[in-house]
């Protein structure tokens, strides 16, 4: 196990890989769908379905459970943060209705909150594990 300044010098170095990570998992999904449907009856949705958003979550999901399985909780937690919020600023802050903030924020506190809790949950499984096997 490594210990010591090395493994603070590579849990800082997960947040901007991770958050790399994240910004190219966004633009791979959701990045390339900028149209919205308009239906007969003059409604509007999207620009993105439900799938590539389910997509996005997946793949988050494994990312984050990579990282927190190797302990770099920090990165899995903001470094994913960090690249989902700067994405979806990227993304909508062409909007004039003001509204992108809202969402952003949103996808701020989310990101936040479902990768805390993820990444506390695969840590604690490995740590309790690894002390199974000790």
């Amino acid at each position: 196990m490594i210990q010591g300044p090395l493994k603070d010098v590579r849990q800082m170095i997960s947040i901007p890989v991770l958050a790399g990570v994240a910004l190219a998992i966004w633009a791979a999904w959701l990045g390339w769908d900028q149209r919205r449907d308009v239906h007969p009856d003059g409604s509007t949705t999207g620009p993105y379905e439900a799938w590539q958003v389910a997509g996005l979550v997946l793949t988050l999901l494994a990312s984050v459970c990579w990282a927190a399985s190797r302990r770099y909780v920090v990165g899995a937690v903001f470094g994913t943060t960090v690249g989902l919020t700067a994405a979806a600023w990227a993304d909508w802050s062409d909007d004039a209705s003001g509204l992108s903030a809202i969402g952003v924020g949103l996808v701020m506190v989310g990101s936040l909150a479902a990768t805390a809790a993820v990444s506390f949950i695969i840590a604690g499984v490995n740590r309790s594990g690894s002390d199974r096997a000790s």
